[in-house]
């Protein structure tokens, strides 16, 4: 078998695996993209190691590290999207990030308005 046939395949399932990370707003879409392209690396490793004929054969073993890294991964983003949603109601990036944009805004807004307060007590305090 030719070495091109899976490396074809390969860049085909990552291309399509970095399409769906920049294109989808669904948090759990977006870690399946990422795995995509995970499995898209894994199917190279094999592929090259098999046709360089290792007798270690490092290409599986590297293989199975990262599916079991990808594992853990996929169970913590997991665990996180669902505490987000149960949190915000929404697995939506794009709304996370806005409103984390919006919380950081508030908290400054919050922070200015305590010290106009303060200011205008103080001067309250100098004119009585």
């Amino acid at each position: 078998m030719h070495l091109a046939y899976p490396a074809v395949l390969a860049a085909l399932l990552f291309c399509t695996g970095l399409y769906g990370v920049l294109a989808r707003r669904n948090a759990i879409l977006v870690l399946m993209s990422v795995e995509l392209m995970l499995n898209a690396v894994n199917l190279n490793l094999v592929a090259f190691d098999v046709w360089l004929r290792d007798t270690l054969h490092a290409g599986q073993a590297l293989t199975l590290f990262v599916i079991a890294v990808a594992a853990a991964e996929i169970g913590i983003g997991l665990a996180i999207v669902l505490m987000v949603y149960r949190d915000r109601g929404t697995s939506d990036v794009d709304r996370l990030r806005d409103s984390v944009e919006s919380d950081a805004t508030d908290d400054a807004a919050a922070e200015s308005l305590e010290a106009e307060a303060a200011a205008r007590a103080k001067k309250a305090e100098a004119t009585a």
